[in-house]
């Protein structure tokens, strides 16, 4: 083969791999990016609270046999109602405390910490837990929250995805009219949603069980003193779609 045929050979592989790439191009679909926003609301169907028993004593058989005795006594009671509860803590550590006397840091005891989820759908269950415990000796009411459940709040975002992808879609076709041509299949999308799951209406709720009942037999409370609003949603996607 002389060098001409090469040549000729060559020129005719480039003018090939050239025209290849060309029809390669014209075949790619032409796309446009978009992004597309959900904003939506859930209604907040549960109520929860944590109920936490701390227990110092000089012997850690004692602190840990209170606290388990105590915990044990509050799940007996919550059998009784429409509630789901969930152990969230069980600690039992040594405690120290500062001597502002000496000037160093003394053993105090042992103290053992179990805390308890509690979450209802009606919130004066949950009211009706806080009167029942609040103010006990070595146990502590707090984080009283309000949220979305799981099970409400899914078929909600899953709405509101079909709705960011419709908007996505609008957004495209309007910019695609605006050159003269229009938009064909979704190609492909990613999202990302996010929501306020929970509100708490107070800081602090270690009341006195004594003063609770007082202010429900003044007050002749009959329930639905706490409310919260609705659980925030926000769905963004972004999409890519062919135009023609």
């Amino acid at each position: 083969m002389n060098n001409k045929t090469i040549i000729v050979l060559a020129c005719i592989l480039c003018a090939f791999v050239l025209g290849w790439g060309a029809v390669n191009r014209l075949a790619e679909p032409r796309t446009i990016s978009v992004g597309g926003e959900c904003l939506t609301s859930a209604p907040k169907d549960r109520t929860a609270i944590t109920i936490r028993v701390s227990v110092t004593d000089k012997s850690a058989a004692k602190s840990m046999k209170r606290a388990s005795t105590k915990i044990a006594e509050i799940n007996n009671y919550l059998k009784n109602l429409d509630v789901k509860v969930q152990t969230s803590e069980f600690n039992s550590y040594e405690k120290n405390e500062w001597n502002n006397t000496t000037h160093k840091s003394e053993f105090v005891g042992i103290e053992t910490t179990i805390a308890l989820d509690v979450s209802a759908s009606n919130i004066d269950t949950i009211e009706q837990v806080l009167t029942e415990f609040a103010g006990q000796p070595d146990v502590f009411v707090t984080n009283l929250r309000m949220f979305t459940s799981t099970e409400t709040l899914k078929p909600i975002l899953e709405s509101c995805l079909g709705t960011a992808v419709e908007n996505a879609r609008s957004r495209a076709d309007a910019l695609a009219a605006g050159a003269g041509r229009r938009v064909g299949k979704l190609l492909a999308v990613s999202y990302g949603s996010g929501s306020s799951y929970s509100v708490q209406p107070t800081a602090n709720f270690r009341m006195a069980k004594a003063e609770m009942a007082m202010a429900v037999a003044d007050s002749g409370y009959v329930g639905g003193a706490l409310t919260g609003k609705d659980t925030e949603v926000s769905v963004g996607v972004n999409a890519i779609f062919e135009i023609k």
